[in-house]
C-alpha cells in the first residue's frame, strides 16, 4: 500500500490517476514535492530514476513509491517515454508530470487535474508566466525566462494557439492522448515536451492551462545557457518539421496520430511495470 499521504482516495472513482515524477538526482527536494500533495488526490505515485548519482532512490524507498531505475542517465525524454508506457500498460486514466524540483507548487494538482478529469480539456499546463516580474522574483534565470518567451511566441504563431508557457514540467494528460500521439518518435532529451505538445495540438486535441508560481532554490533543476541553446534549436527543428508535415511538403511519422486500439502492439511483453523499491 502507499503510505496514508499518497494514497488512493477514500472515494471510488472509475478513473484511475497516475502523478509521475521525472527524478534526476532530486533526494534534496523530492520528499518536500511530495508534502504539497494533496491526501488521496492521485491513485498511485510512480517516481521514474534517470540514472541519479545521489540518494533519489533511498528517499523514494522510504516514502514507498512505485520506481522505475534506469540504469543510466537516458535522458529527460527517455523518462517520459518509460512513465507512459507503464501507465498506459497499468491502465491509468489520466497522468499528472510534476518535476520533484520544487519548482511547481503541488498544491495546485487539483486544479491543474480537475479539467481533464471532467473532460473539459484533453491537456492541461501549469504555467509559470503569469507576470515577467513573479517569474524572475521567484528565481527564474533571466536567460532561460527570455528564451522561454521568444519559444513560447514563435510556436504560438506557428500553430496558432495563445499558451502563455509550452515548457513548464508541470502537466496533465488524458490517457487518450498518450494513447494517440506517437511519442515513441519524440527526442530522448528536454524538446520532448514541445514536440508532444506540438503532436496534441496538430491532433485537434484540447489544451487548457493554469497559472501556478514558480520557485528556483537549492536542488532545482535548470538546464545550462549552452544545453539551453540546444534546446531551442531542437524545438525549432521539430516546429518546422511539424509545419513541413501540415504542408503536405515532408511526412514524418511523429507527426500522425497512432492507430485506435493499436498502442503497444509493437511493445515485448516485459516492458517496464510498477514496482515498489
Amino acid at each position: 500500500m502507499l503510505s496514508p499521504a499518497l494514497g488512493a482516495s477514500p472515494r471510488r472513482r472509475s478513473a484511475r490517476t497516475l502523478l509521475y515524477l521525472p527524478a534526476y538526482n532530486a533526494a534534496q527536494t523530492l520528499e518536500r514535492t511530495l508534502a504539497g500533495v494533496t491526501p488521496g488526490e492521485v491513485d498511485e505515485v510512480l517516481l521514474v530514476d534517470d540514472g541519479s548519482h545521489d540518494e533519489t532512490l533511498s528517499v523514494a524507498r522510504r516514502l514507498g513509491l512505485h520506481v522505475i531505475a534506469h540504469a543510466t542517465n537516458q535522458g529527460y525524454g527517455a523518462s517520459q517515454k518509460t512513465a507512459y508506457r507503464a501507465a498506459l500498460r497499468a491502465g491509468f486514466d489520466q497522468v499528472v508530470m510534476l518535476h520533484p524540483d520544487m519548482q511547481h507548487d503541488a498544491r495546485l494538482l487539483p486544479y491543474l487535474l480537475g479539467p481533464v478529469r471532467e473532460g473539459i480539456y484533453d491537456i492541461m499546463l501549469g504555467s509559470r508566466i503569469r507576470t515577467w516580474a513573479e517569474a524572475l522574483a521567484g528565481g527564474m534565470p533571466l536567460y532561460k525566462y527570455v528564451s522561454n518567451r521568444v519559444l513560447t511566441g514563435v510556436q504560438n504563431v506557428a500553430t496558432g494557439q495563445n499558451f502563455s508557457e509550452w515548457h513548464t514540467g508541470f502537466r496533465a494528460y488524458h490517457r487518450r492522448v498518450l494513447e494517440a500521439v506517437p511519442f515513441e518518435q519524440n527526442s530522448d532529451d528536454f524538446a520532448f515536451d514541445s514536440e508532444i505538445l506540438l503532436q496534441a495540438v496538430t491532433f485537434g486535441f484540447r489544451v487548457g492551462e493554469i497559472p501556478v508560481p514558480v520557485w528556483y532554490g537549492p536542488g532545482s533543476s535548470s538546464i545550462r545557457p549552452a544545453a539551453a541553446v540546444r534546446y531551442g534549436l531542437a524545438t525549432l527543428a521539430a516546429l518546422g518539421s511539424c509545419l513541413l508535415h501540415r504542408c503536405g511538403v515532408h511526412h514524418h511519422p511523429r507527426w500522425r496520430p497512432v492507430a485506435p486500439g493499436t498502442w503497444g502492439s509493437d511493445r515485448p511483453a516485459t516492458e517496464e511495470r510498477f514496482q515498489k523499491s
